[in-house]
């Protein structure tokens, strides 16, 4: 077959390089000299007629024809080892692989630990790697550019073909105070909701989140009065302050300081959220990939 001279090898290459952003490191992950990588890339360049990758100050970024070559060639070379492979064969117990794992702020908190030891106990020779991500739609960059395997957190906005996802966990609001807060003393209505100053929680940075919404339907506003970026340092903040916020339950739950506080029921209809185990299309098939996915589904229903 004709590939017009071109050595399948760099499309390896280039996909360490694009994962690594870093010569030196990608020589280490394909197991060749750096000076072998660095020719490698040259070559690269003169396949492709671009330069792929611009050296800077954070490592080498990739040119937008490097992120348009990103998605078709780690699908390539998945398939590739899919061929491969012995057909759906995967044995957890004796596998030397890595997982990359991405998570939002929530599942790390709730589920990653949980997570983590039933990987590390079922797989005990498989490196896990953990990324975070805030917007919702980083997850979508980070699959497309295969710097993460899986991803665990709210659903992107956007639904594409090449993406996947399962809902694997849910949670409603609650309403927390601290124990001896006046307005809230025994039970916690609308009118004390809207006395009271609060907390937002806004991973990327709104003033406006689910609870001001619902508010405004009804043309009620409340007074916010501090904007956290995540939500696992509030309940400390209620407790030494007679600020309210109102929060995921399992966060509630899941906080040293719970017996400080009081939960209510929001004083009005606030929908749930709903977590996705999110994964590449490239990534659906792959015996190994399949058994992460039973796993951190295994361990969400617990929950």
């Amino acid at each position: 077959m004709d590939f017009n001279g071109a050595d399948l090898n760099l499309l390896a290459a280039f996909d360490a390089l694009m994962q690594e952003r870093n010569v030196t490191r990608a020589a280490a992950r394909m197991n060749v000299s750096q000076p072998a990588m660095s020719a490698a890339l040259g070559r690269l360049r003169t396949l492709f007629g671009d330069r792929l990758f611009q050296r800077s100050s954070a490592g080498l970024l990739p040119t937008p024809r490097a992120n348009e070559l990103a998605e078709p060639v780690g699908r390539a070379l998945q398939q590739i080892a899919s061929l491969l492979a012995p057909a759906g064969h995967f044995d957890p117990g004796t596998a030397a692989l890595r997982f990359k794992l991405g998570v939002s702020d929530y599942p790390a908190f709730i589920l990653l630990p949980s997570l983590l030891a039933a990987l590390t106990r079922k797989a005990p020779g498989a490196e896990i790697d953990v990324h975070t991500f805030v917007a919702r739609d980083d997850a979508v960059a980070l699959l497309d550019a295969g710097k993460i395997d899986l991803a665990i957190g709210v659903a992107p906005s956007v639904q594409e073909s090449r993406i996947m996802s399962r809902q694997i966990l849910s949670d409603e609001f609650v309403t927390l105070v601290r124990r001896d807060a006046r307005p809230a003393r025994r039970m916690l209505d609308l009118e004390a909701f809207l006395r009271m100053r609060h907390v937002l929680v806004s991973p990327e940075g709104n003033r406006h989140g689910v609870v001001d919404q619902a508010l405004a339907d009804r043309g009620l506003q409340r007074s916010v009065q501090v904007t956290l970026p995540q939500m696992f340092a509030v309940p400390a903040l209620l407790r030494d302050t007679d600020l309210a916020a109102t929060l995921l339950r399992r966060v509630a739950l899941h906080s040293a300081h719970a017996g400080d506080l009081m939960m209510f029921p929001p004083p009005l209809p606030l929908p749930a959220i709903s977590f996705h185990m999110i994964w590449h299309r490239r990534n659906d098939a792959n015996a190994s990939q399949r058994w992460l996915r039973e796993i951190v589904n295994e361990v969400a229903a617990g929950f």
